[in-house]
């Protein structure tokens, strides 16, 4: 079937008025009254109305129309008309032709009152019935480009790393292992020992934005068994300052570039302002927190090494009141909370030069200085109760030369999820992945 005219999108139909244009899309509404049919179509950018006065018996337009249901993939070839009563931008399109090209069937199996759960189980109809739904990868576009954008001005390669490990790295996260032709692999929980590896091998700056596996039990809002991460790693720096300056900068520069292309979207859709950090980030040190959080009752017991979600928001909502600012560094992990590839201040072995990056009390990001003396860094594994003989394609990386560096590693959902002001990680993906959840 040939069609002369080419698809115009609804946004741009009033370059159109008086003309005769083809609108593809899906069937919003239905009115279909005994004198007038009313159709309302929605395209990825709006809705427009359709009106037909029936003619009656041999009325192939009032027959295609009236066998439409919600949902329905239909091409509408017709007249873009001026009418002020129609609350539709003033426009409407009065039909010459009427192509269903796919017809739904009904009833659908979620409507307004659907849970999240089940939402998710017919996650394709969620998307496409909610404009909040489009918008997160309208956005999430926007994002990772600014962050590239950032990453390649400031010296960075991108690089594609494994997502297949022979063994299993080192981390607080399980991991999730397969069967590979006889033996086992293992689903890589960072790309983190790679992006070493290409440190290692010259490459000065890397960054990355790849799928990342997490087997952890966890049935949280902010939880998934399968992410995107944002993954950055920096040679010949000064120290972990350089690292937190860096991304810093990489969030206010991609958060000014989803402010200026969705920011008015984003306020009419969601109700949230986006607001462009200022840099520097506040920063504050794991034990000045503690004693900031136990003062008001954190931790009565005084045994957490680590903060728990709690604490995290308390600390954040203590920065925010005391400095104005939704973003803190909290620097100086105990090692015994840390990997052993953290490095450890000379004068305080007890605690590591990591940080990890706060946003509304939601950790976003976990970055550090890493070690890159080999004989330290072994002595470190060992300490920490790891076999050498595993990891030895590791360690043999930092025995020819390793330079000084550091990196981070950021949940790109998560950074949605607060930037939109979204309930659960589930809403920041497409298709989630946790525990209970391998479809669709």
């Amino acid at each position: 079937m040939i069609h002369t005219t080419d698809r115009v999108l609804v946004s741009d139909l009033r370059e159109h008025v008086g003309r005769t244009v083809s609108v593809s899309g899906w069937v919003h509404t239905l009115r279909l009254l005994s004198k007038v049919q009313f159709v309302v179509v929605r395209d990825h950018t709006g809705l427009m109305q359709v009106t037909h006065q029936r003619g009656g018996a041999g009325d192939e337009i009032e027959a295609a129309l009236q066998q439409l249901t919600p949902e329905s993939a239909v091409r509408i070839t017709g007249r873009v008309a001026d009418n002020p009563i129609v609350k539709l931008h003033g426009l409407e399109i009065i039909p010459e032709r009427v192509d269903v090209l796919n017809r739904a069937e009904t009833p659908l199996p979620i409507d307004e009152g659907t849970g999240p759960e089940h939402r998710l189980d017919w996650r394709f109809l969620d998307v496409r019935r909610r404009p909040a739904a489009q918008l997160l990868f309208a956005v999430q576009t926007t994002l990772e480009q600014g962050m590239r954008e950032y990453a390649y001005e400031h010296g960075c390669t991108e690089m594609h790393t494994p997502k297949l490990m022979g063994t299993a790295s080192e981390s607080g996260a399980e991991v999730f292992e397969l069967g590979y032709f006889g033996r086992s692999a293992y689903l890589a929980q960072s790309p983190q020992f790679f992006k070493q590896m290409a440190i290692a091998a010259g490459v000065d700056r890397v960054f990355e934005i790849g799928p990342v596996f997490r087997a952890e039990p966890s049935f949280t809002s902010r939880h998934a068994t399968e992410f995107t991460g944002v993954d950055v790693e920096l040679a010949w720096i000064d120290g972990v300052e350089d690292v937190m300056a860096f991304e810093e900068r990489m969030l206010a520069h991609a958060i000014a570039q989803v402010a200026d292309a969705h920011g008015e979207a984003i306020r009419e859709t969601l109700g949230v302002e986006v607001t462009v950090p200022a840099t520097p980030f506040p920063r504050i040190t794991m034990a000045e927190a503690q004693e900031i959080l136990r003062a008001k009752g954190w931790d009565p017991q005084g045994v957490k090494e680590d903060l728990d979600p709690e604490g995290e928001r308390g600390i954040g909502a203590h920065l925010r009141e005391h400095t104005g600012h939704e973003w803190v560094f909290v620097t100086h992990y105990p090692t015994s909370v840390r990997p052993f590839y953290h490095m450890r201040p000379a004068d305080n072995p007890a605690v590591t030069l990591s940080f990890d990056l706060l946003w509304q009390g939601l950790e976003v990001t976990t970055g550090a200085q890493r070690e890159h003396r080999y004989d330290v860094l072994g002595k470190q594994a060992v300490e920490k109760g790891l076999r050498r003989e595993p990891m030895q394609d590791y360690l043999n990386v930092f025995r020819y030369g390793c330079p000084p560096h550091g990196g981070l590693g950021m949940g790109l959902s998560r950074v949605l999820m607060v930037l939109l002001g979204l309930d659960s990680i589930r809403e920041a993906t497409f298709l989630f992945r946790g525990p209970n959840r391998l479809t669709p």
